[in-house]
Order: C-alpha cells, then sequence, then structure tokens
C-alpha cells in the first residue's frame, strides 16, 4: 500500500488512466459509500485530466435516479429499496456507458434526472472524441448490471461509522443530525452492506483509495 499527498494519489490516478489502452473513450468508474468523498475524487481527476489536454466527460449516478415517486415504494428508510430501486440502470448504459464503450458511437448524454427538480432530463446528445476520458461515480458502480462496463475501476474506502460525520456535516442545510443519522444508519450503511455482501466489490477494483484521511491518502492497486 501507498501513501502520500493528495497530488500524488491524483499522479498516480491520471497514470492509471494513461495507462488504458483502448480505442473507445476510458469509463472510470469511482465507487463508494455515500459521503466517502467519491465525489470530490472525480472533480479533482477530472481537473488534473483537463490540465493535461484530455477531454474529460464528467457524470454522476445521482442524475440517473429514477423519480421520486418511484424510488421508495419499500420506504425511505429501506436499505432494500436503497439497493434495488433507487437508479435506471438500463437508461445509464444506454445513453452514456455503451455509446461510449467498444460498439458504441460515441454520441452520448451525461444525465436523464434533475435531482432538485425531481424532473426527467434529455440533455443534447454530444458525441466524444475516442480519447475522451468519462469520469463517473456514484455508489454500487461494480454491480452485476455494470460491471463489464467500466475500464478502469477505483474504489473509495472510508470507515462507514466515519461518514456519517460527514454526511452531518454535508447535509447540515437540508437535514438535521438527527435524520441524517437515521438515513445512515437504517438505508445507506446496511445498503453498502448488503452490495458487499452480495457483490463483493473489492474483487472486482483496480484501485482501492483510502480516504479516512483525505489530505493523507492511502492507495492500493489490486491484482485480478
Amino acid at each position: 500500500m501507498d501513501q502520500g499527498t493528495r497530488d500524488e494519489l491524483l499522479g498516480r490516478l491520471v497514470e492509471a488512466v494513461g495507462s488504458v489502452a483502448v480505442v473507445h473513450p476510458t469509463r472510470v468508474a469511482i465507487d463508494g459509500p455515500p459521503a466517502a468523498g467519491k465525489t470530490t475524487l472525480a472533480d479533482e481527476l477530472a481537473v488534473v485530466l483537463r490540465e493535461q489536454g484530455r477531454d474529460v466527460i464528467r457524470a454522476t449516478i445521482d442524475d440517473f435516479l429514477f423519480p421520486r415517486a418511484q424510488r421508495y415504494p419499500r420506504g425511505e428508510y429501506s436499505a432494500e429499496g436503497c439497493y434495488f430501486d433507487t437508479h435506471d440502470y438500463d437508461a445509464l448504459n444506454r445513453v452514456l456507458l455503451d455509446p461510449l464503450g467498444p460498439d458504441g458511437d460515441r454520441r452520448f448524454q451525461h444525465a436523464v434526472y434533475d435531482r432538485t427538480a425531481d424532473t426527467a432530463l434529455s440533455p443534447p446528445v454530444t458525441t466524444a472524441p475516442a480519447d475522451a476520458v468519462l469520469v463517473f461515480d456514484g455508489v454500487f458502480l461494480m454491480r452485476p448490471e455494470l460491471i463489464d462496463r467500466w475500464d478502469l475501476r477505483i474504489f473509495v474506502s472510508t470507515a462507514l461509522e466515519k461518514t456519517v460525520d460527514r454526511a452531518v456535516i454535508r447535509e447540515r442545510r437540508m437535514l438535521s443530525r438527527t435524520d441524517v443519522e437515521r438515513r445512515w444508519h437504517e438505508r445507506y450503511i446496511p445498503a453498502q452492506q448488503f452490495y458487499f455482501a452480495t457483490v463483493r466489490p473489492t474483487d472486482h477494483l483496480d484501485i482501492i483509495v483510502h480516504n479516512d484521511e483525505p489530505q493523507q491518502p492511502a492507495w492500493e492497486t489490486q491484482t485480478h
């Protein structure tokens, strides 16, 4: 396992992206539990890749949610609902991951849903250059519906209890500490535990980033 600064970690990830040999856009998954630091890492990686001249498509699982009315058939705090009822994987594959894949035409959309307005989105179809990089963050990205769509698989690992404290800070404008703690302990953490038990995501990864201390991260490269 290596440990270093944030910049050293990003350098390692950029190296990993550069080592992917495909003739279509490189599809990078940044998986991990809620509040582990996936979005921050994905944003930072996108900046560095752009500085190096790569064309970056930045997208997130939050833009591929089902409408709110469909997301909670098992209740707002259901862990099973979190895993099974939340994300529209068919749409994600159809409009983004497959078009950028080996048999795709590179004509993609980066989103289908506006979480803030709870409405469907249909952004303009864009054509990606063949050497573009998709940097995609989200939960459950190694599940069977998606596992073979990625060219590089990164997991941001953080102690699950630590994610609760981070979430309280992140969500403080919207939710009380009590509500955040209930959501994490009843819905999000059990859903992650179910994911690990059924899918074993760490068996499929290329790089694990240990993000308990974001300014001094550690990382390890997996061999398959």
